[in-house]
């Protein structure tokens, strides 16, 4: 089962890269808003800590479009163990990573999580000048948009205008 908690942060992560008024820009670029946004994820907020997530970020967008294999990610997991315990509620996972690569480790299986739970479900906006991804929750799987309201709009938008120039060409 994927923890929709972890599936958030993942999704959250991935979209610190949007593209404001046609200019990209990276949300962990500022180092306070860097350290704001790790401590809320429960992050530790150091510069180390930052640099692995940062990678991996990276890593996870590319593999997300497709751009760049899974094994491009395998440098997060190096040396991540993943070990039951048991507890009176029965096996409990425990996480066994380096405290400056605990956040990049858990967006990695998050989206391994997600990978296996919901295949195809994490993806990029269909707006070809959006950074931004989307974890479809339709029954239909049949999302396109990060926003409805955003990008859905503009493209739908794009294709009226279009279809009606075409037509007063004909």
């Amino acid at each position: 089962m994927v923890d929709p908690g972890r599936q958030d942060t993942l999704l959250e992560l991935l979209n610190t890269t949007p593209v404001v008024n046609g200019a990209a820009r990276d949300e962990l670029a500022d180092p306070e808003a860097a350290r704001a946004w790790q401590r809320a994820h429960g992050g530790s907020g150091s510069e180390e800590e930052l640099r692995h997530l940062v990678q991996a970020r990276d890593a996870l967008q590319d593999v997300v479009r497709g751009t760049r294999p899974a094994t491009s990610l395998a440098s997060t997991l190096e040396g991540v163990l993943y070990r039951p315990r048991l507890s009176p509620e029965g096996v409990v996972w425990e996480l066994d990573a380096p405290a400056e690569r605990r956040l990049a480790v858990e967006a990695v299986m998050a989206w391994s999580a997600l990978q296996e739970a919901k295949p195809g479900r994490l993806r990029p906006c269909a707006n070809p000048e959006c950074c931004l991804f989307l974890l479809d929750r339709s029954k239909t799987n049949r999302a396109r948009w990060c926003s409805m309201a955003v990008c859905g709009n503009r493209m739908k938008a794009r294709r009226h205008y279009q279809r009606t120039r075409d037509s007063a060409a004909e």
